[in-house]
Parts: structure tokens; sequence; C-alpha cells
């Protein structure tokens, strides 16, 4: 018995899904990236973001704003096409917004405006474990908002800001403020002075 066409349509969006995480690791991986450590290994969870390992192992102090981008571009996703679009293909928009987000921001331009603008002197871009689970950690957000209330949503939001805020002085919208508008203010204070 052969699949019916619906049927068989179910599964495209799962396999995009797929194949974008397949070719975003392979960009990186012709673009120069390491593809685990430089350490040699692959930790869980690496908490130490002045470290040349930041950015290396499978989580870290960042992993959470991955989070968040998965929230947010499911809310975006809904404002914009409501159900007018699946939950698959909606996913299927956000992980190629996230894995192009990924590419550009491993690219020599972005690395070297963070290293300038920011506290992350030691960042050499992520290594392409890193940040492939990166774009399963928006995967991870964008699943929950679509199984939580709109006000726990919220909530994981100013959670994860505040709690990243407060531990490491830095956060999604900390991130995105220096990387397009630096405040010598906030450099300053994110580097513990």
């Amino acid at each position: 018995m052969t699949p019916t066409a619906p049927t068989r349509r179910a599964w495209l969006p799962a396999a995009l899904v797929v194949l974008i995480l397949v070719l975003h690791g392979l960009w990186l991986w012709w673009d120069g990236r390491v593809p685990i450590c430089k350490c040699g290994y692959v930790k869980l969870w690496h908490g130490q973001t002045m470290s040349s390992e930041n950015s290396q192992h499978l989580t870290d102090w960042y992993t959470p704003s991955h989070i968040l981008h998965g929230i947010l571009f499911y809310w975006a996703l809904w404002l914009i096409f409501r159900d007018r679009l699946s939950f698959g293909w909606k996913l299927v928009i956000a992980t190629f917004i996230e894995s192009a987000w990924e590419v550009i921001e491993n690219s020599d331009a972005i690395i070297d405006r963070y290293r300038a603008v920011t506290i992350s002197l030691d960042y050499y871009g992520d290594s392409i474990v890193n940040s492939l689970t990166d774009a399963l950690a928006m995967i991870l957000g964008f699943w929950l908002a679509s199984r939580l209330p709109v006000w726990a949503s919220v909530a994981v939001v100013i959670g994860f800001e505040l709690l990243t805020t407060w531990l490491i002085r830095d956060g999604l919208a900390l991130n995105i403020l220096m990387l397009l508008w630096p405040l010598e203010a906030v450099r300053v204070w994110q580097a513990g002075a």
C-alpha cells in the first residue's frame, strides 16, 4: 500500500527542517568552522563565558537566547499567518531564519564585529556542533511556544533574559543592542567594572 499524496506531503516540512540543518552544518564546514571544540572533546554544558571554549560545546549560557528565538519566531509567524500555514511550515521558515542567522553570525565580518564592540574579545565563532545545537534549541523554543499559553511564553522570555543578564551580564536583548548600537557604558558594565 502506498501512502496517499497528503500523507507524503505531511512529512515534507520535517524533511525540509532536517535538510536545512544539514546544509547549515555543511556551510559552516565549508567556511572553515571547527566541528567541535579545539580542546578535542565535547561537553554537554560549558558555563564559562570568558573562555576560549565558549560557544564550542553543546550548550552554554547563550543556549537560552536560542530558545527565545524559537518562542519569538513562533509568535511572529503566528501573527503573520495565523491558521493559514501549518505548524510544520512555520517551523520550516523559523529553522531557515535561525540557520541563516547562524551562518551569518559565524562569518568573519560578524565575528570581527562581536570582538570589536562587545566583551567577546576571545570569540572566534561557534563550533559546528554548538551552532547546530543552537538551532535545535530554537526548535525547542518554537515547539514550547506552540504548547504554552501566551503568558507562559512571555514569562519564559522575561525569565531567561533576567537570568542571563544577572548571571553573565548578557542575553538576547543585550547581544542585539551591542551588535547594532554598541554603548560603552554597557560594555564596561558587562566587563564587570
